[in-house]
C-alpha cells in the first residue's frame, strides 16, 4: 500500500519538482484580472493603469468588476505599485503636461455622481479638481492645465422626478432621449464652475489641441446608437462653440487625434459608407479640412493610433496577428512584429516611449514596453496548465482560404478525438487574434481543461483582412459565412483531430445569429448549441433593433420592404423543421442592440414543434452581454453543463434547469 502512495505521489510530481498544474476552471474566470486604461507619461517615466479587480460571486454584492489605479516606472525591472486600490471605479486616467499629477475620474467619499480628480506621483492624497451635478463625463485637459472640457448630459428637470412619483412615467419612444453636451471650467478657480459650450449635437469625444485652445470634436445629430455608428462626424471648434473646420467623412469612424504640433489630425475611418469599419488611416489639414488616406485595410485593419513630431504610430491587426508600426507618410517601419502578442491599445511619450496593452495565448491584456511585458495581473496562472493554442489554417467549399484559432484540451494526444466546440464571434465585424480568448461567455481554456477541442473561426465578413473580406457577408447573410464554420469542423474532423459525432457551437450576437442557424439550417452537423443574445428573425429584427441604419449600411444592404422573401428566408425561424439539435438560448431582459423578443420567438417555435431539447434563460437587468458578476457566471455553467451534457453524457432530455447556487451560499457560510 505504501508503495502504491509513493508511486501515485511521484506521478504528481513533476521533473523540475513542481506539483502536476491543473487547467482553468469556472470559477477561475470570474477571477480573472487585466489592464484596462493605460496612459504613459509625457516624460516617458511612468504607466499609469488601471487593473480590474473582479468581484467573488456568492461573497461580494453583486456589480461589475472594480478598477484600481497603479503605477509602474518604465526603468528595467520595475515593479507596479497600487496607487489607488479597494472598492473603486477609477476612469479617464491622463497626465499633466509635467509628469508629476494623475488626473482621474471617480466616485469617491460622498460623491454623488463621477468626479475629476488629481494625485501627485511622488505621494499625497487626491485632491478634488472639479465636480458637476449631473457627473464628469470624459474630459481633455488645455495645452497649459489651466482649463478642462468635460461631457455630461443635463441635468433632469426637478419636476419629472415629482411627476413620476404620481405616476406619470409615460416614455416617448426615442424622442425624449437627452444630449452628450460639452462644458468649460476654469480649474486655476477655487472652486471650479462648469459653463455649457455651445454646440447643439450629441458630442461623443473632445479633445484640447496640443498647443491652443481649440477642440477636436466627433458628434452625432442624436445620442441613439445608430447615429453614434453611421453618421459620426468630425470638426474643430473654438471655446464658443463656433465650428472652425469641417472634415468631410463618410460611414463609420474611429479614434481621432491632434498631431504634436497641432497643424494635423489622425483618424480611423471607413473608406465609404458600407464599410463594415472603420480600419484604414487618415491624415487631414486642421486649417483647410483637406484629407489624405495614410494606410489603407485593403488586407489588414488598424486599431489604434497615436502621434510623435511627423510621424503617425499604429496597431495593425492582420490574419489572426498584430504589429506596431511608424509611419511618416512615405516609409513604414515595424517597431513590434507580428507574432509578438495581440496588441490592442498604445500610449506615446514625448521621447518616443512606448507603451503598449497587450495580450497572448497565456494572459489577458498586461502594460507592455514595445515587446517587454511590465505587469503580471495573475501570478496565480503559474498554478495552471493551458491548453496549448494555435493559427489553424484550411479553406471553405468555394476554395477561399480561411483561418481560426485552434486551442487544445490540456494534455492532448496526438491520434484520439475529442469532443469540439466552435466559439463564434459577433458583429460580424470583428475577429479573434492568437492572443487571450478566454472570457465568461467563452469559456476556452475552462473547455481545454476539460477535455475539449475549441475553434474560433473568423469566417468570411471578419475583419483582420481588410475591406473585401469584411464586406463578404453583406447581402450575404448565413450562407456561405456559416458554412464556412462547418468547413472548419470538417477540416479538424479529417485531421483526426475531432469527433465528428460531439460537435457542439456558441456565440454572441452575430455568433448567436450563427448558432440559431447551425441548430436549424445546419443542424445535422451539431450536437448542442448554445446561443447568446443571438438573432432568430431578421425581419423582426430589423422592427425592434436600435441599429437598423447599421444593419441595412454594412449588413443587409437592403431594407425589409425590399426583399422580404429574402431575409425570411435567412432566418433561423424559417428553418425550424430542421431542427435536430438540443438548443439553449439566454438573453439580456434589457438588451436593445438585439430585443430578447428574437430569442423568446425562436424558444416558441422549437418549443411548439418539439423536435430537440430547447431552454430560454432570461437575465434581468442584463443588456447585450451579461456585465455582472453573478449573470456572467450562472452563464459560463449552463453554457459547458449543456455541452458536457450533449457532447459527453448520455444527451435526451435536458439537465435538471436549476444550478442549485444556494447550495454554494450554505458552502461559503461553513467556510466562515
Amino acid at each position: 500500500m505504501n508503495k502504491v502512495l509513493i508511486f501515485i505521489a511521484f506521478l504528481a510530481v513533476s521533473l523540475n519538482g513542481a506539483i502536476a498544474k491543473e487547467g482553468m476552471t469556472l470559477e477561475d474566470i470570474s477571477k480573472v484580472s487585466s489592464v484596462g486604461t493605460m496612459k504613459i507619461s509625457p516624460d516617458g517615466q511612468w504607466v499609469a493603469f488601471t487593473k480590474s479587480k473582479p468581484r467573488t460571486p456568492y461573497k461580494d454584492d453583486d456589480g461589475r468588476a472594480w478598477a484600481e489605479l497603479y503605477l509602474v516606472s518604465t526603468k528595467q525591472g520595475a515593479k507596479p505599485r497600487p496607487f489607488i486600490t479597494g472598492k473603486v471605479n477609477i476612469g479617464g486616467v491622463s497626465w499633466s503636461n509635467d509628469s508629476k499629477k494623475i488626473y482621474y475620474t471617480a466616485k469617491r467619499n460622498d460623491d454623488k455622481k463621477s468626479t475629476l480628480y488629481a494625485i501627485p506621483v511622488d505621494g499625497g492624497e487626491s485632491q478634488k479638481v472639479l465636480s458637476y451635478e449631473n457627473g464628469v463625463g470624459s474630459y481633455s485637459l488645455n495645452h497649459n492645465g489651466t482649463k478642462v472640457v468635460f461631457i455630461a448630459k443635463e441635468k433632469k428637470p426637478k419636476h419629472i422626478e415629482k411627476l413620476s412619483k404620481k405616476g406619470f412615467k409615460a416614455k416617448v419612444y426615442e424622442e425624449d432621449i437627452q444630449i452628450n453636451h460639452l462644458w468649460l471650467a476654469d480649474i486655476t478657480q477655487a472652486e471650479p464652475k462648469a459653463k455649457k459650450i455651445n454646440f447643439n449635437n450629441h458630442v461623443v469625444t473632445a479633445s484640447f489641441s496640443p498647443i491652443k485652445d481649440e477642440l477636436l470634436i466627433q458628434s452625432s445629430p442624436t445620442s441613439l446608437i445608430d447615429d453614434v455608428l453611421m453618421k459620426k462626424t468630425l470638426q474643430l471648434i473654438d471655446l464658443k462653440g463656433k465650428v472652425k473646420t469641417r472634415f468631410k467623412t463618410e460611414g463609420k469612424q474611429g479614434k481621432a487625434i491632434w498631431a504634436t504640433d497641432g497643424k494635423l489630425i489622425a483618424f480611423l475611418g471607413a473608406n465609404d459608407y458600407n464599410d463594415p469599419t472603420a480600419g484604414a488611416l487618415y491624415v487631414a489639414n486642421a486649417r483647410n479640412g483637406k484629407i489624405a488616406k495614410r494606410k489603407n485595410n485593403k488586407d489588414s485593419h488598424i486599431m489604434d493610433l497615436a502621434w510623435l513630431g511627423n510621424d503617425v504610430y499604429f496597431i495593425e491587426h492582420k490574419d489572426a496577428e498584430s504589429r506596431v508600426v511608424r509611419s511618416d507618410g512615405t516609409v513604414n517601419t515595424t517597431l513590434v512584429p507580428y507574432g509578438n502578442g495581440i496588441q490592442v491599445a498604445m500610449s506615446l511619450a514625448s521621447d518616443g516611449q512606448l507603451a503598449l496593452k497587450t495580450n497572448t495565448a497565456n494572459h489577458p491584456n498586461e502594460v507592455y514596453l514595445m515587446d517587454k511585458r511590465v505587469t503580471d495581473s495573475n501570478t496565480w496562472f503559474a498554478d495552471l496548465e493551458f491548453g496549448k493554442q494555435e493559427v489553424f489554417n484550411y479553406r471553405a467549399q468555394d476554395g477561399l482560404d480561411l483561418q481560426g484559432v485552434l486551442v487544445y484540451p490540456v494534455n492532448y494526444k496526438k491520434g484520439k478525438k475529442y469532443p469540439m466546440i466552435a466559439f463564434v464571434h459577433g458583429g460580424p465585424e470583428a475577429h479573434r487574434s492568437n492572443g487571450w480568448n478566454t472570457r465568461y461567455a467563452d469559456p476556452i481554456q475552462v473547455a481545454a481543461a476539460q477535455g475539449y477541442v475549441s475553434f474560433i473561426p473568423n469566417y468570411r465578413g471578419s475583419t483582420g483582412r481588410g475591406d473585401e473580406f469584411a464586406r463578404a457577408d453583406q447581402h450575404a447573410y448565413a450562407d456561405p459565412e456559416f458554412t464556412d464554420i462547418v468547413d472548419g469542423k470538417n477540416a479538424l474532423v479529417k485531421a483526426g483531430v475531432v469527433d465528428v459525432e460531439k460537435v457542439g457551437i456558441t456565440g454572441g450576437s452575430y455568433g448567436g445569429f450563427a448558432t440559431a442557424w447551425s441548430a436549424t439550417a445546419l443542424s445535422e452537423h451539431y450536437a448542442a448549441g448554445v446561443m447568446f443574445v443571438g438573432i432568430s428573425n431578421q425581419l423582426s429584427k430589423f422592427g425592434t433593433t436600435d441599429i437598423p441604419n447599421e444593419m441595412h449600411a454594412v449588413h443587409a444592404r437592403a431594407w425589409p420592404w425590399d426583399d422580404f422573401q429574402w431575409m425570411l428566408e435567412r432566418s433561423p425561424i424559417y428553418h425550424v423543421k430542421k431542427a435536430k439539435t438540443p438548443l439553449l438560448i439566454m438573453h439580456g431582459e434589457n438588451d436593445t442592440r438585439v430585443h430578447p423578443s428574437q430569442s423568446m420567438e425562436l424558444y416558441r417555435y422549437l418549443k411548439t414543434i418539439d423536435q430537440a431539447p430547447v431552454r430560454l434563460v432570461l437575465y434581468p437587468g442584463e443588456g447585450h452581454g451579461n456585465r455582472k458578476a453573478a449573470a456572467q457566471l450562472d452563464y459560463s455553467m449552463r453554457l459547458m453543463r449543456w455541452m458536457e451534457h450533449y457532447l459527453k453524457g448520455n444527451g435526451g432530455k435536458p439537465p435538471q434547469y436549476d444550478l442549485e447556487h444556494e447550495k454554494q451560499l450554505e458552502s461559503d457560510k461553513k467556510d466562515k
